[in-house]
């Protein structure tokens, strides 16, 4: 006897060896016990799911000698002729080579008469999406009104291809997707009744592989089992099946998560080496990242198809990473997804897609540092984009005898300055000094320690570092900081009672002058911002001197500007 496949040889004969459609099943086989038959049905579903396999079952039960029953025998002539397609009343079509509307109305003149021996006519079109325009329309009306001895079975796999003429006259059914965990067990029947050696690890990327299709994995099962001579191994399951193992992916998410760069591009190395395609890995670490997510959403590692020890390794992982993450990291993924299935490099998108996922951790969301939140270290070590005066004064030793030097202004403001005979002020780096040569250089080493201090405050905290920066001075003696602020400005008090901000102060002082400094809080004379011409509306205005709005310009590297109307203009 020649050898038979097992996904014919296993195709279900009656209802109750359909796989993953109960739905379905439970509404034909009420329909039958009822007598409540439609003159048509159609049969929706990705391929592989059973609608032609249901669509015999349905025209053996209507026409069984017993029947019409919930399940056919399966024993009767009648039954059996179906079942070898041998059976002149039931009539299988496949539309891709039966569209043309000639044939269609050779066929529907043909179906006015009866049956010649079963109870009904069935007429089974597969795949009909493919008929034309002109072979629908000649469908309308014999499937709207067909004779009581006829019944449509339409099968498709594009239900939106089909017009809705012809699904309006037709009872729908759709055919889901079979879940890998009742495909694995499924799988497992067929290999015990077939003999066949294989694992419950290689069954489970069997039924991942096949996409929710019965057929699709029946079929893989019977390769690898010709493979290895009646035994599946999982090496081999994994390397005939494309894929890469729970291994890898595990490392490729954890170099992502950690932003390890070297270990990504050196997995991808990996991938393309082993001549693993890099599309479907990509598809199959999605598939990995989601299971990822639904752990950290808080699902048992048992309702994850994947081994046990891959499952609970990924969960701790999950809960490590979080949930946001995850779901940022999913996001970015899929929008690559498009890319990568299109692009002829394959290796080299993917390798580009997961280098950039693994950017992600490098960056900060702009919500955490508007909360207060750590700007990245990179970050923190820039300086103070075009500061305005009185952020400048705060960094700069007091010197009463010296006169301070002309600040930098937007070029607006410039252009609105009063000309006057006296010389242009030296650059900013070129600040002037009476100090002699010989002052013990603790001056220059604290104004050094003064920036660190505050570069340290603005690593730990932006928000706080701004509201230091806006006091008229900082001064270091003697192990004290000395914060001089405006007279009745109690912005920077109240910011140091918010949250853990004297904290953060602390040890910030602890990290740049040692464990024992302290630190206080004095109002400084309105004389020391400097010199009434060198000031100007806009550094003068409160609402731009407000930490809020500071924060905000040091965040984003920006400037403000006052806008004061005319008040020189009459009305009319």
């Amino acid at each position: 006897m020649t050898y038979q496949v097992l996904a014919r040889k296993w195709r279900p004969q009656d209802f109750s060896s359909v796989v993953g459609q109960e739905s379905t099943v439970t509404a034909l086989r009420n329909a039958l016990r009822e007598s409540r038959i439609a003159q048509a049905y159609l049969f929706s579903g990705i391929r592989g799911v059973g609608k032609t396999s249901v669509a015999r079952v349905l025209a053996k039960a209507l026409n069984c000698e017993n029947g019409p029953a919930a399940d056919p025998c399966n024993n009767c002539d009648t039954c059996t002729q179906i079942t070898a397609g041998s059976d002149m009343d039931v009539i299988e079509v496949d539309a891709a080579t039966y569209s043309k509307v000639e044939q269609v109305r050779e066929l529907t003149e043909s179906l006015k008469y009866g049956p010649a021996r079963d109870r009904y006519k069935v007429v089974v079109i597969d795949e009909i999406h493919r008929l034309s325009r002109q072979a629908f329309d000649a469908l309308l009306k014999i499937v709207e009104e067909p004779p009581p001895h006829l019944v449509f079975i339409f099968a498709t796999t594009e239900v939106d291809a089909v017009p809705a003429t012809v699904l309006s006259r037709c009872q729908e059914f759709h055919f889901r997707r079979v879940r890998p965990g009742l495909l694995a067990a499924h799988l497992r029947m067929l290999a015990e009744k077939e003999e066949i050696e294989v694992s419950d690890t290689a069954l489970r990327l069997i039924a991942r592989a096949s996409e929710g299709s019965v057929r699709d994995a029946v079929a893989l099962l019977d390769q690898l089992a010709t493979f290895g001579s009646g035994s599946v191994a999982d090496e081999d399951a994994a390397r005939i099946l494309g894929g890469v193992g729970a291994a890898v992916h595990y490392r490729l998410l954890n170099a992502i998560i950690s932003g390890a760069s070297d270990e990504v591009a050196a997995i991808v190395g990996e991938i393309e080496q082993e001549g693993w395609d890099p599309r479907h890995v990509f598809g199959e670490f999605l598939a990995y990242c989601r299971d990822g997510l639904h752990l950290a959403l808080g699902a048992e590692p048992d309702d994850i198809e994947l081994p046990e020890d891959d499952a609970g390794q990924l969960a701790d992982l999950a809960k490590d990473t979080g949930y946001e993450n995850l779901l940022r990291l999913l996001h970015q993924l899929l929008g690559s997804e498009g890319t990568v299935r299109r692009s002829e490099a394959g290796v080299l998108a993917v390798e580009i897609a997961w280098l950039r996922a693994a950017e992600m951790p490098k960056l900060t969301q702009i919500e955490d540092l508007l909360a207060g939140g750590t700007p990245p270290r990179s970050a923190a070590k820039q300086p103070t984009k075009k500061p305005t005066a009185r952020r400048k004064a705060s960094v700069e030793p007091q010197k009463k005898t010296t006169p301070s030097p002309v600040k930098p202004k937007p070029e607006a403001k410039e252009s609105r300055a009063d000309p006057s005979p006296e010389p242009s002020a030296p650059a900013p780096a070129e600040q002037p000094s009476d100090t002699p040569a010989t002052e013990p250089p603790a001056v220059a080493v604290g104004e050094s320690s003064i920036q660190d201090f505050l570069t340290e405050v603005s690593r730990r905290r932006q928000p706080l570092a701004a509201h230091l920066q806006e006091s008229l001075k900082l001064d270091f003696a003697d192990g004290q900081l000395s914060i001089y602020t405006p007279p009745r400005d109690q912005w920077l008090a109240k910011a140091l009672a918010r949250g853990n901000n004297r904290t953060i102060l602390e040890e910030s002082l602890a990290a740049i002058w040692g464990e024992g400094t302290t630190w206080k809080l004095l109002e400084g004379d309105e004389l020391d911002q400097g010199p009434p011409s060198d000031s100007s509306p806009e550094t003068d205005d409160p609402i731009l001197q407000h930490p809020v709005v500071q924060t905000a310009l040091d965040i984003f590297g920006g400037t403000a500007r006052a806008i004061k109307s005319d008040d020189s203009k009459e009305m009319p």
